[in-house]
């Protein structure tokens, strides 16, 4: 069973991703449950959900204290908040940003993980270029597709359209694809050097 967390802030749909996050694995034939774990409920508070995937029904209800997976939404949580705490060796790690972990103030978690299993991807970026406003959420999910292979893009890019409608969902299917492409480039120079 893969147990994912998600760090970020109210408003920036955190929530929403571990959804999607649950509907692209339940997409590709697997068993999923998404929820979040609310201290405070206004907006830029501190959120986490949490997504469970596996092949089996999945019967724990409690909140994730050690991921395999960790993305987070809002980087000026890395020093707020130990996002890292009960992070499995071996885990992935999604930051939503343009600076890369020595500049965050986190390398050691480069040097500490494989570095195949971190990156950083500019969603916020991505998402106003697409969607004209800083909602990182889906286009996180495109990047994780890309870092981990636990879900497709197309499977992401399929809950993006039973989650959005329209233009929306179109602008975020685009944002993600881009965060694909971003992280898949990533990890091609990493392997290059």
């Amino acid at each position: 069973m893969l147990q994912i967390r998600l760090h970020g802030r109210g408003g920036q749909g955190v929530v929403t991703a571990a959804e999607m996050l649950s509907l692209a694995a339940f997409e590709q034939g697997r068993h999923a449950q998404a929820f979040p774990s609310f201290g405070s409920e206004r907006t830029g508070a501190p959120v986490v959900a949490f997504c469970r995937i596996a092949d089996t029904p999945i019967r724990l209800r409690e909140p994730v204290l050690q991921p395999d997976v960790l993305i987070v939404q809002d980087p000026t949580l890395l020093h707020q908040v130990d996002v890292f705490q009960g992070l499995q060796q071996g885990g992935y790690v999604l930051i939503n940003s343009k600076r890369g972990f020595e500049e965050l103030g986190v390398g050691e978690v480069s040097r500490t993980f494989q570095p195949e299993r971190v990156a950083t991807v500019p969603a916020t970026e991505i998402a106003m270029r697409h969607l004209g406003r800083p909602l990182p959420n889906a286009v996180l999910l495109g990047g994780l597709a890309a870092l981990s292979g636990i879900v497709t893009l197309d499977a992401v890019q399929h809950a993006i359209r039973h989650t959005f409608a329209g233009k929306v969902a179109a602008a975020n299917e685009a944002a993600a694809a881009e965060a694909f492409d971003y992280v898949t480039r990533e990890l091609q120079e990493l392997k290059a050097c």
